[in-house]
Formats: structure tokens, sequence, C-alpha cells
């Protein structure tokens, strides 16, 4: 048996999962869609391996912003985004594909 399997991610993105139910949705095209299901689906994000970049839900990460939500860049771990409701999901994908500072 195998002790590891190989992944093509650079990094991941947390995605503070209370923080998405609070807000039901809020991102994409008709504001119904999570931040991490809408992240998934920009180019080169995903949970599979084979992505550039994981896109991982996670448990409430203990900051909780009225109507935003809480991202950790495991590539900058020191700096926590707050994304607020509606944001451009794009915009947000294009920061996080940049090279970390």
């Amino acid at each position: 048996m195998k002790d590891h399997i190989r992944a093509r991610w650079s990094g991941a993105v947390l995605v503070c999962g209370k923080c998405s139910r609070k807000l039901d949705g809020g991102f994409g095209e008709k504001g119904r869609t999570s931040l991490a299901k809408a992240l998934k689906h920009e180019s080169g994000f995903g949970k599979e391996r084979k992505a550039s970049v994981g896109v991982i839900e996670t448990k409430c990460l203990g900051i909780c912003p009225k109507r935003a939500v809480m991202v950790v860049d495991t590539r900058v771990p020191d700096r926590w985004r707050i994304v607020a409701e509606g944001a451009d999901v794009s915009r947000l994908a294009d920061d996080l594909r940049a090279d970390p500072d």
C-alpha cells in the first residue's frame, strides 16, 4: 500500500464554513452560491488533487465578521482575508492566484 499520493497543489484556501452558512450563499451570479463552491469553479482552483490551489471548507475559524466570510491562504498564513458578501469571486481568485508576498 502507498504511504503518500502526489498532488499538484501549490497551497490551499481555507474557507470558514460557519460564515458561509450564515450568509446562505451570497456569491456567484445570482448570489446563491457559497464562496467555497464559487472558488472551486474558478480556473486553477478545486478540491481534487490535480488543481493548482485546493479549496477546503473548514469549521469555524473563530472570527465572525458580519455579512462576510473569513478566508485563509495557506501560502500566507499570517494574513487572513475578510471577503464581503457579493464580492467578485473572479477578482478574489486572481488575487489568490498571484504569487504571495
